[in-house]
């Protein structure tokens, strides 16, 4: 098993590389934060895929999770997504980021 800190070290460097990225072009960038974000959901244990199992505030971050691929397989199938929905997404990998980052703690 990683040690939590190892993982948070790896994903904080992670995120901070790609911040520069999602200022410039944000829905080229969607596909890079959808990797790292489901990443760090399957390591934190989430069922992204199981629909029973996903109860509880584990639910809000999963349905969160889920509108921001959406969104990511737009861009990735050459359709243009709203820019609306694009910020949506990034701010929606971001809160999930930020959860786990928290959840893993200092």
């Amino acid at each position: 098993m990683v040690e939590p800190g190892l993982d948070r070290h790896e994903w904080q460097t992670e995120w901070e590389a790609l911040e520069p990225e999602v200022e410039d072009a944000p829905a080229e960038t969607l596909s890079a934060l959808d990797d790292l974000v489901a990443r760090m959901l399957a390591a934190r244990g989430y069922a992204l895929d199981d629909e029973v199992a996903v109860e509880g505030e584990e639910r809000d971050v999963v349905a969160e999770y889920r509108a921001a691929h959406a969104v990511t397989q737009l861009v990735e199938r050459d359709e243009t997504p709203d820019p609306g929905d694009v910020a949506a997404a990034v701010n929606g990998y971001r809160a999930i980021y930020e959860y786990l980052i928290d959840e893993i703690g200092p």
